[in-house]
């Protein structure tokens, strides 16, 4: 009898939390330097935000959703946003402990001291008054409340404010704390050995009354309001039924508050005055500690310039083909070559689009840009390739999160230079990472491509994993030409047999994969599924990958994320083995292979197991099809599997425990092991 559907999947949302767990328990790691712990904090705390504001908000509106079609699609947003409210309580105080109890004692011991308002010493005093009035003050807007009037408070998305309470009871105010302005942190002037450093928040409480002299200051309150972001119900639902929630949905307000992070000092009375001035539920509210806004700590300064409390640098290792070369198309026209960041620099790529812009022979340069990075030498080299009369094509993705405006002023940018820019359609976004450039070589018309995981950015390339690979094969150059009218208008479909694009094929050619390792598991074979990807959701994988476990197929996953699938249940799951890497970057490279009856097939790309990456958005999975790559990348999967300091794994339980060193097994630390084998293999 199958299990109830709830037993066979997990809430997404609900496991995200999880992820975020293994977060935080970097920030406690005593393998990571103290400054790196206090950024996994931060990386916690920014998580969160946007959690709330994306998919937190996303449940409540669904609150509003006619019931019939909240039941069709099982959704039961109430009783899930109260289980995340209850499990981010539970991981806040754990913050608050690590925070307190670790990072601020181990500040001390390195001569770093946080100070807040009570501990000042006469000199604190002095300089605080003398920054407040000549930094700060300026950038304060005040507002009082008078509660015996209609208020109109609006709080800006994600700004700190405190809340100041009088003596005087129908009477509050709210002032800014300007971090842009003035930074978060402001240190003191030392002495000899110690550092002393304070929260411009900290300024500002200990010079409120300067805002308010008529007033009597009974309470200064820190409090932090999350906005709704805009729903992404298409990269979820499709179709008839996505139209119905949208109808549902139509008077919505976009930026409606969504949870307010308040002190939770703060008296009851007051909790509830503020509650009803911002017109949020009690479910709405979220107690915290007496300072918010922790991604700030990505800027904590570090007045000792201390190495040790960073970690050691990894210089980026030269391409043993590509550094030096003057022409990479020569390179690539021989043999495929690959790369991998942050372990190699982004630079290939600039150096490759630069070299094409500035190529005699280049005609034409089409890329897709998803998340368009500020001024690059990508994007000057793009600019300069028009200038040299070359035909680009820009696919510019309108509809990446908190990326649009941004992406969109690129577009222009390079419309205005004769560009041909293609923006997303309504319903679908284009994901993939793909350069195609055309070179008029003598009689042929040769095409070089790049495939990547990540996208053409080099600040994000410095801290993810990604993979990439150049190729000149012919096969994979013409089939990526034809999604590139695709895009262009020009075809309706692209006509691929050795590429995946989602969503014309991907989904057809992964499920054939898993049933032909399920048919060789029966047949008696070996059969193996090794799958590394961010994120796992689609229920239709998953019921397969259920199904390969039961059939005897070997099924063993990388999941930086959050996953929908439930690992190691007898009779569901039992063969399914699952752990997540969390270090000191961010995963992010797709990697599938299969056993394939021994003659191995391994695919890479853009695309996770999500129903919007399979479904609903433009993107390209690759076979690797270079032997030297392909062992290349095996390698890499393999020291990833056998990680066993900073892997994790997801079981049933999600205990997020380490995997534990057999006796005798040397230390597998994945990302330091893969920089070592990446340095070898490159240099010889």
């Amino acid at each position: 009898m199958q299990q109830p559907n709830e037993d066979r999947f997990r809430h997404r949302d609900l496991n995200w939390l999880s992820f975020n767990e293994r977060v935080l328990q970097e920030a406690s790691d005593k393998l990571n330097p103290l400054y790196e712990r206090i950024k996994f904090l931060a990386i916690f705390s920014s998580n969160l935000d946007e959690y709330f504001r994306v998919r937190v908000s996303q449940l409540r509106q669904m609150k509003r959703v006619k019931k019939s079609i909240r039941k069709k699609l099982a959704l039961r947003p109430t009783k899930i946003t109260k289980k995340i409210i209850q499990e981010v309580k539970q991981q806040q105080d754990r913050f608050g402990d690590i925070y307190h109890k670790q990072i601020l004692p181990e500040l001390a011991a390195n001569g770093i001291f946080v100070l807040d308002a009570e501990h000042f010493k006469a000199e604190h005093k002095e300089f605080a008054a003398s920054f407040f009035n000549n930094k700060v003050e300026k950038h304060l807007k005040p507002i009082i409340l008078d509660l015996d009037k209609e208020n109109e408070l609006f709080l800006e998305n994600s700004v700190l404010y405190f809340l100041v309470t009088f003596k005087k009871e129908d009477q509050l105010a709210v002032v800014n704390i300007p971090v842009k302005d003035c930074g978060r942190f402001v240190p003191f002037s030392n002495n000899a050995g110690t550092h002393d450093i304070t929260y411009l928040d900290e300024i500002i409480r200990h010079e409120a009354y300067k805002l308010f002299p008529d007033s009597d200051i009974t309470g200064i309150y820190e409090i932090k309001l999350s906005r709704d972001a805009e729903l992404y119900i298409d990269d979820i639902y499709e179709g008839v039924l996505a139209e119905k929630i949208y109808e549902s949905l139509k008077q919505r307000t976009d930026g409606q508050p969504t949870r307010l992070l308040y002190d939770a000092s703060m008296p009851k009375p007051v909790q509830k005055k503020i509650r009803k001035l911002l017109k949020l539920g009690k479910i709405d509210m979220m107690p915290g500690g007496q300072y918010h806004n922790f991604k700030d700590f990505f800027s904590f300064p570090d007045p000792t310039n201390n190495r040790e409390l960073h970690f050691k640098e990894l210089p980026p290792l030269n391409h043993k083909v590509l550094e030096g070369s003057e022409n990479y198309f020569e390179a690539i026209a021989k043999k495929d070559q690959s790369l991998h960041f942050p372990y190699m620099s982004f630079s290939y790529v600039e150096n490759f689009v630069k070299m094409a812009a500035e190529d005699e022979l280049v005609t034409h340069i089409n890329i897709s840009l998803y998340r368009v990075a500020d001024e690059s030498d990508l994007t000057n080299s793009l600019m300069k390739a028009l200038e040299n009369g070359k035909r680009v094509t820009v696919f510019v993705e309108a509809k990446a999160r908190f990326d649009e405006k941004n992406n969109i002023s690129w577009g222009r940018k390079f419309e205005e230079k004769g560009a041909n820019v293609i923006y997303s359609y309504p319903k679908v976004k284009v994901h993939s990472k793909i350069m195609l450039v055309c070179r008029q070589e003598g009689d042929i018309n040769m095409r070089y491509a790049y495939i990547g995981t990540g996208n053409f950015n080099a600040e994000t390339s410095a801290i993810y994993c990604d993979h990439a690979i150049f190729t000149a094969d012919k096969n994979i150059t013409k089939e990526l030409q034809r999604l590139f009218k695709v895009l262009e208008g020009e075809l309706i479909i692209p006509r691929e047999k050795n590429l995946l694009i989602s969503p014309f094929s991907t989904r057809q050619e992964f499920i054939k994969l898993i049933y032909n390792e399920i048919e060789n598991a029966r047949a008696g074979k070996k059969a193996r599924i090794t799958a590394k990807m961010n994120s796992l959701e689609d229920e239709e994988m998953i019921e397969l990958l259920y199904k390969a476990s039961d059939a005897g197929v070997e099924v063993r996953m990388l999941i930086r994320g959050f996953t929908s699938l439930i690992p190691g249940i007898k009779g569901l799951s039992e063969n399914i083995y699952i752990t997540s890497v969390v270090d000191r970057f961010l995963e992010h490279g797709r990697i599938y292979l299969f056993e394939n009856g021994g003659d191995e097939k391994m695919f890479f790309g853009s695309a996770d197991w999500m129903n919007r990456n399979l479904d609903r958005r433009i993107e390209v999975v690759a076979p690797v099809l270079d032997e030297d790559i392909k062992k290349e990348f095996k390698e890499i999967l393999n020291i990833q599997l056998n990680d066993n300091v900073k892997a994790r794994i997801q079981d049933a339980e999600e205990s997020n425990s380490y995997v534990e060193k057999k006796e005798g097994e040397k230390d597998i630390r994945s990302q330091y092991e893969i920089y070592n084998y990446l340095k070898e293999k490159h240099s010889s």
